[in-house]
């Protein structure tokens, strides 16, 4: 069932949000063990260290790019999260220009209260990011929306990583 703002859309944009909520999964190789940059990941979190999350998420995110073979990103990690009366904004992904890579930004504490956000919710937000990009490099799709489809697919990412045996 699509979102509300389905209605709204062009007949090609919906063709896209179709195509985009028909696809449920991304699959990660299963030879490839991304477990141990995840809990180093985890512990730099934790322990409130921005440069460390930074270039582990940066390693994170290269790592599953190139195991997809997908084109790159950069990755910022920012302190607090930017907030106005819509909320707060947990990640931003900003799409290829000509003479720039995608970017992908993410914030690691929270707006009003400046607390590091939970480490599920961190890894989420970059998957989410992650899968904007996704979408453009290896689904191939003109618009990136948000579809149940997408969810899903940040859902399986997610998943792959968490369940990983050590």
């Amino acid at each position: 069932m699509p979102f509300p703002y389905y209605d709204k859309l062009k007949p090609k944009q919906k063709a896209i949000y179709r195509r985009s909520d028909d696809i449920k999964q991304v699959r990660l190789p299963e030879e490839k063990d991304f477990r141990p940059m995840v809990d180093k990941l985890e512990e730099a979190l934790l322990a409130e260290n921005r440069g460390t999350v930074e270039k582990l998420t940066r390693q994170l995110t290269a790592i599953i790019l190139e195991a997809l073979e997908v084109e790159p990103v950069t990755i910022k990690v920012l302190s607090a999260r930017p907030s106005d009366r819509w909320g707060e904004l947990h990640g931003l992904y900003e799409g290829l220009e000509k003479k720039r890579r995608a970017r992908i930004t993410v914030w690691m504490r929270t707006a009003h209260h400046k607390k590091v956000v939970a480490f599920k919710t961190y890894l989420r937000t970059i998957l989410h990011e992650i899968c904007h990009h996704l979408d453009y490099e290896l689904l191939e799709l003109e618009d990136s929306f948000h579809t149940e489809g997408f969810f899903k697919r940040e859902s399986s990412l997610f998943h792959q990583l968490l369940n990983q045996k050590h």
